[in-house]
């Protein structure tokens, strides 16, 4: 394999991450009244973000783990799930 096609594989692989944690970021900002808490956020958006982007390349990283390889609905629901899990409680979502 070369470095190229290397790193195509591994921009394919966190991109479901890249694009799950804008689009939940995108989404908080245009409903935060909704989505937020009544204090302020103590992280940034780009914070935000990259917080996001991380767990869901982690949680890609353990469905590849667990189902032996990549692609599968479950780890796109786990991704899902998890993200949307990761940024309520970044936006303190269990404290009034």
């Amino acid at each position: 394999m070369s470095a190229f096609n290397l790193i195509n594989q591994l921009l394919n692989f966190v991109a479901p991450a890249a694009g799950v944690a804008l689009l939940l970021l995108l989404f908080t900002r245009l409903f935060a009244g909704f989505f937020q808490s009544k204090r302020p956020s103590t992280h940034s958006w780009r914070a935000q973000a990259a917080i996001v982007f991380i767990a869901g390349v982690l949680l890609l990283l353990a469905g590849l783990v667990l189902f032996g390889r990549d692609g599968k609905v479950a780890t796109y629901a786990m991704l899902a799930v998890g993200a949307a899990t990761c940024q309520w409680l970044l936006l303190r979502g269990g404290k009034a």
